[in-house]
């Protein structure tokens, strides 16, 4: 059994757009330890690839990542294998926390060991680039700047080490409607180059957290505004929506003060106390 952790968004920049219409992103994500679990079985034989989920609202059929996943990686490793993903789900869906991405992640690795591929870890990430922005993130599976449309990852030194809580409300946001959105906006001034940003020597600190999406999110779903302001109000250091959202995250420096706001926000969605990791969770 794998674990596939969460991701959040510390900065996300839209610094440009391709002409098939993916978007250039300037960003930091980091994995947190709110996890799936992935459980793979694999044999060389008779091809077969089964999902199966436990969360009724992710499809276990062919449209699944995970999914997806597997069928890519032996179609390109030219292996006939029958495949039994089962994933145990506890990283809300649609919810800018790139669950579905880390589950097919733990599916390229697991089978690249399961089925002794021998496939580098740069040709994990060149295929976990065809199924999805955030999947060669999870590859490495370790805080990192992220660029071009998600595949270009740099290491960076070590974070500072904090609480996360994080709010999932009880609807999800579509990530090709928010980039779509954004696209509809009047492209905003030209950001500053904030030199703590760039030098991420605290990228958690509250004036730092920008997420360029929320511009295209937050009219629509005021209710992610109000989480934000919610907790900042219950003495989180910073507060953003995490990707296309819909989930937000704070950043607490005390752990008994992050328990009292998750209590304060039981009624309004899904709640998660997290600590940011500084490399994949261990294989259980």
């Amino acid at each position: 059994m794998m674990l596939a952790p969460a991701k959040v968004n510390v900065f996300l920049r839209i610094v440009g757009r391709r002409p098939d219409g993916y978007h250039w992103l300037d960003s930091l994500m980091v994995p947190v330890n709110l996890c799936d679990e992935v459980t793979i079985e694999a044999h060389r034989g008779q091809p077969e690839i089964v999902v199966t989920c436990d969360d009724l609202a992710v499809p276990s059929d062919e449209t699944n990542l995970a999914y997806k996943a597997a069928t890519l990686l032996c179609r390109e490793t030219a292996t006939s294998a029958k495949i039994s993903i089962a994933l145990h789900k506890r990283i809300p869906a649609g919810a800018g926390l790139g669950g579905g991405s880390s589950d097919a992640a733990a599916v390229v690795k697991g089978l690249n060991a399961l089925l002794a591929l021998r496939l580098s870890e740069d040709r994990l990430c060149s295929l976990g680039a065809r199924l999805g922005a955030d999947v060669p993130f999870f590859i490495p599976c370790r805080p990192a700047k992220v660029a071009g449309i998600g595949e270009i990852l740099a290491a960076v030194p070590p974070l500072p080490s904090c609480w996360l809580v994080i709010v999932v409300p009880p609807f999800g946001v579509s990530t090709p409607w928010a980039y779509r959105r954004f696209d509809e906006l009047p492209l905003p001034a030209k950001p500053r180059l904030d030199g703590a940003r760039q030098q991420l020597t605290n990228p958690w600190a509250g004036e730092f957290l920008v997420n360029d999406l929320e511009r295209a999110v937050l009219p629509e779903y005021p209710q992610i505004k109000s989480l934000k302001e919610q907790l900042l109000r219950l003495g989180a250091e910073g507060a953003l929506m995490s990707g296309s959202g819909s989930a937000v995250f704070a950043v607490f420096h005390s752990r008994a003060v992050a328990e009292q706001a998750i209590v304060a926000l039981a009624d309004q969605g899904k709640t998660f106390l997290a600590n940011p990791l500084a490399g994949p969770p261990a294989t259980a």
